[in-house]
Order: C-alpha cells, then structure tokens, then sequence
C-alpha cells in the first residue's frame, strides 16, 4: 500500500481566471426560505483536506467515494504536514476561520453539522495566550469592581492545562472565535475550557448516575442551553468533528486508516449482534468512571443489545467486541486475543492516548484503530483524572439508539477541548436507515423546465419518516412532507450534469436519514459541452492527464478537484494538462464546467471524469 507518511507536498500553482466569488458560484445555488434540518449524512459534512500531503488527500479522495460527500462539500487547505502541534492563533487564522468562512460563502450556514478532518493537520494546539488575555481581563475587571464576574478563581482553573485537540475546537467554535476560553461573567455561556463547556451533552461530568440520560441527534443550527436542552437564544452552537486519521508520530499507516473507514462505512444500519463491553479494575483509570457501567448495561440490553462488565484491562478472548470502554494505562490488543467488530466505538481513560509524537508514553488510540474500531479518542495533554474529560458510559447506548458516532462522543462528554477523536464520524450501526424510492425522474435523464418527484420510503417497523429533502449538487433545494411531491424548476440551475439526491429523514429525535443518488441532465439554456481526459480509467501518479474540453460560446473552461480548481483553458475549446500528484491516490472524480458570458446560469457542466490515481 501507499507509504510516504511525512511527505511535503508542494501545492502546484494554478493561475485562476475567475475571482474567488465567481469560483464559489460554481457550486453556489439559490438560498432557500429555513425549513427543518436533519442531520448525519454526507450533505451535512464539510470535509477538509490538506492538500501539501498525498496521506490527506488520499484519505479523502476515499472517503469521498465510501461516504458519496459532494464535491462542493470539500475544502482544500494548505498545511505543512510535519508541523503536527501550533498555537490557538495560528489554528484559528488558518484553519478555523477559513472553515467558517467556507461554509458561509458557499451558503451552507445551516446544512453542514460536521467539520471533519483527514489528516496530517495538527493533532494539539497550544492555548496559552487565550489564557493570558482571560487572566488579564479576569484582573482588570476585578480591579474596576465589574459586577458579574468571578469573585475568585473557581477551583478547577487551575486543571484546565493549556492544549487542546483541532476537533474539540471546531466543536466549541462559537467560544473559540470569540477568544473566550473561560468566560469573564458569570452569567454567560460557559467557555471552550470550561468543565461545562459542552451544553449539547445532557449528562454532568459526574459518573456516578444510576439513570442514562435521553438521547437527541444534533444540528448545528441548533442553540443548547443547560442540561442540553435546545433553546432560541443564549445558549451555544456547535459543530461535529472528528480527524479520520493521523498519519504521523505514533498514528496509523495510510493503509491501516483506509481499512477501518471502509468497515465502518459497511456497518451502517446493520444492527450488528455483538457484544459491548465495559472493562473494570482498580486502577484510578477505572474507577474514575466505572461506577455508571451497571446503568449503560442494563440499557443496552432493554435495547437488545448485548453488554458485559469483565474485569482485567482489556476483553480477553472476545471474539464479538462491538464496543469496549477501558481504562489502562497501556494494553496491546493482539495478546488479548479479542476481535473488533466493524463500527465499533473503543476508548480508554488514560493521560497520554491522544499525544500522537512518537516518543510518547500510554497506548495511543491508534491501537484500537489499527485492529478494526471505527473511533476511538485520546486526550492530547495530562487531563488528571476527572470523569468531566472522558466519554461517559452512555456512549455506547446513545450509539445504540441510532446516533452516529460523532453524536455519541460529543454527547457523553461535558469537557472535550482536550480530546482528539479519530475515525468515521458518520458510522451508524443501529440507526433505523429509510429505504428511499423516487418515481418521476429516470437516472441520467434529460430534463427541461419544471421537474416534480415522487418520493417515497420504507423504514422499521418502530419507526416512521418525518420527510424528504431534495439536494441537487449538495445543496437543499426543497422539502416535503410524506405523500406531498417534491418540486423544482430546473431552470434555474446551469445546464449539463448534476447530482441529485432525495433524502427521507426519520421521524423522532435522532432523524436518522437514508437517500436515493442518481444524476440528471439539464437542457434549459442551449447549452453544450464535451469533455475527456488521456490517459483515463487508471493513471499512474506520474503520468500528466490531459484534459480536452469544447464548449461553443464559452469564455473559458475551468477543471475542478472537488471544489478546488485544478486547470483552466482561457477559451471555447483545448487542452488542459493535470498533473495527479495534485490529487492524491485512489479514486478521483474531476468536474469541467463552461463558463459563459451571462453569469452561473449560463455555465455548463460535463459528465464527471473518473480515474483511479496509482503508483
């Protein structure tokens, strides 16, 4: 398999025609009036890609094809990938604020609930001069007399060590864009450092509860008060995100992370018959957490699912481990003679499991990772052992009500800025998934004018679908009830090839979705384009691709990588060279499209071209 896991990777240069806003307008579409949004599926994840690493964009050029992400969904980044840590404001100048920002100007505000990661972008961020300027508002205040703020330093001030993880960050992005790692009143949302910092979760940070608390899937367009009640104003924000690998220090191979994120992608709605378990001994590791096991046990299996409390430190000669919640210092998973099944969560409570450098102590998360999890955290700096910086046992239950496996996490987990969470964030073994059916359209179908679908879903017997939404080259475009059509006039789309995906969405609290993709054709305009690609299929990393376009009475053709141009030919008709060492390995779809003199209506766009990139 692929190695060169540190390589830099230059970014070739491609001069743009376009300015940045009519770029976006490639993918832009018209905004629609707010309806009610669902949640944990390809259309809601923005996927960042570091394109100075063939790691990162491999793994995603797979995730892409495993997860059907749309292309306008994927942001590329430019990171060096040997510069695994760096500070709060480097990590907020550029990569924070430029997903913010991505998401905004592509008019995605709304849609998108999950911000993942590949890979080779920093595992830990220093957050020292946050705390700095916190400390120092915190004694000009006290200082005037401010009223509202805190009188003292509250006592677990000084537990909140100074690194935090990209993905926790991204979550807590609201407070973090604010530079508010502690909030200065009292009476405020609590800060991204805080104990209390994640109002999504209903759970306290202490273990000892003999109930599990309730289950909700999660919307980014969602604001959460207290005890993770959704509410209208004043509460907080936040955004899913996990890294689906790092490649470096002590992480997984290129090959070990495509492995377990094609597993995961194959667990979706199977109901697997696995067993969790729940590890104890009496190691502070353990007992900081282990005295809510016997409620998670006792709810998986009214769930039917089966779940165990073994002693030792890890399951020993389990051969149906479809979860397991440890806490070890160090554990090697070969001895124990257990096997992972696919989809499952695997996490342990340790110091040191999410610091990635290769001269680190404690068993990393890549361990459970490498034999088959798909997720799995760590934290990145010593947490000390507080029950507020850890899943709680109700990960696996809210797993097991159908949440994905980013919900879980973040729901069971009162304090996350220190954890790094590694894996597919979309897996969802138990979700109830609707079989979706359209009538009204036929794949690759030609359309003009007004088009009006029939959709229709079966679902579990438990279970009923709220509605369905149409996406059309990932973006919503409208949304029905079930048994009311769905409508739209494609005229207002360019003409040529687009993606069309009718999504149900599961009625309840979790909203779990299922989708039918196909693509159409639309012909509103009059206008045409051609387009292919020499060598095509299967080209080798370091053989240029050349891509011959015609488009009559166009201004120029541009060639996209996901969202990211990657050739351009500045007239009607030519030929563009494309070098794959800009797209990394694997399965690689690159989008042409015409631009005309009229603005993005009178773009067209060809059929995707589709190459598998090799050594």
């Amino acid at each position: 398999m692929f190695r060169g896991r540190r390589f830099a990777m230059k970014s070739p240069s491609v001069r743009c025609l376009l300015p940045l806003a009519a770029i976006l307008a490639l993918c832009a579409v018209v905004l629609l009036p707010e309806v009610a949004r669902a949640g944990g599926g390809p259309e809601n994840v923005l996927l960042v890609v570091n394109r100075r690493s063939y790691n990162s964009l491999t793994i995603a050029n797979h995730y892409i094809q495993l997860r059907q992400i749309p292309p306008g969904n994927v942001l590329s980044l430019s990171w060096h990938p040997d510069k695994v840590e760096t500070t709060i404001e480097q990590f907020r100048k550029e990569i924070l604020a430029p997903v913010l920002d991505a998401i905004g100007k592509r008019r995605l505000t709304g849609q998108i609930d999950y911000v993942v990661y590949s890979s080779d972008f920093p595992w830990a961020i220093q957050l020292k001069s946050d705390m700095d300027k916190f400390r120092d508002a915190l004694s000009k205040a006290r200082a005037s007399k401010e009223e509202g703020v805190w009188a003292k330093d509250p006592p677990w001030l000084g537990l909140l060590k100074e690194v935090a993880s990209p993905n926790a960050l991204t979550y807590l992005h609201q407070a973090v864009m604010a530079d508010e790692p502690v909030r200065l009143q009292t009476s405020s949302p609590p800060g991204y450092m805080e104990l209390n910092s994640n109002l999504y979760t209903r759970a306290s940070g202490f273990p000892a509860s003999k109930e599990v608390e309730p289950t909700q899937g999660f919307r980014a367009a969602m604001q959460f008060g207290p005890g993770g009640r959704p509410i209208l104003i004043g509460g907080r924000s936040y955004l899913l995100s996990t890294m689906l690998a790092v490649t470096t220090g002590r992480g997984n191979t290129l090959k070990e992370a495509l492995a377990y994120l094609q597993r995961s992608s194959k667990a979706d709605g199977t109901h697997p018959s696995g067993t969790i378990y729940y590890v104890q001994n009496t190691n502070v590791r353990s007992t900081t957490r282990d005295k809510s096991f016997p409620a998670a046990v006792e709810e998986l299996k009214k769930l039917g699912v089966a779940a165990q409390i073994v002693h030792g430190v890890v399951p020993s000669g389990k051969r149906d481990v479809q979860g397991v919640t440890i806490g070890t210092k160090e554990f090697s998973w070969p001895t124990s003679q257990s096997t992972i099944l696919p989809g499952a969560i695997c996490e342990n409570f340790t110091s040191y499991g999410g610091i990635m450098r290769a001269t680190a102590s404690q068993t990393p998360l890549s361990e459970f990772l490498r034999y088959g999890a798909a997720g799995s955290c760590g934290t990145v700096v010593e947490p000390f052992a507080l029950a507020y910086k850890f899943p709680r046992a109700s990960i696996h239950v809210h797993y097991a009500r159908g949440c994905t496996l980013a919900e879980a996490f973040y729901q069971s987990i009162a304090c996350p800025y220190q954890q790094l969470i590694v894996g597919d964030p979309l897996c969802r073994p138990w979700a109830n998934i609707p079989q979706v059916s359209v009538e009204g359209v036929e794949p690759a179908a030609t359309i003009q004018g007004k088009m009006t679908l029939k959709p229709s879903a079966t679902i579990a017997a438990e279970s009923k679908v709220a509605g369905f939404e149409l996406f059309i080259d990932g973006w919503r475009r409208a949304t029905c009830k079930p048994g009311e059509p769905l409508q739209f006039d494609t005229a207002a789309l360019a003409d040529g090839y687009h993606d069309l995906r009718v999504v149900a969405v599961e009625a309840g609290p979790i909203a779990s979705q299922g989708r039918k993709i196909f693509s159409i054709s639309t012909d509103n305009h009059g206008r045409k384009i051609t387009a292919s690609a020499t060598p095509s299929g299967t080209v080798r990393i370091t053989t240029p691709v050349v891509v011959t376009a015609d488009s009559p009475d166009s201004i120029a053709v541009v060639v996209l990588h996901n969202s990211r141009v990657v050739g351009q030919i500045k007239s009607a008709a030519g030929k563009v060279e494309i070098k794959p060492a800009m797209l990394g390995y694997g399965p690689v779809r690159l989008r042409v499209v015409a631009i005309g003199k009229g603005g993005p209506q009178d773009y067209v766009t060809a059929k995707p071209i589709e190459l598998t990139v090799t050594r």
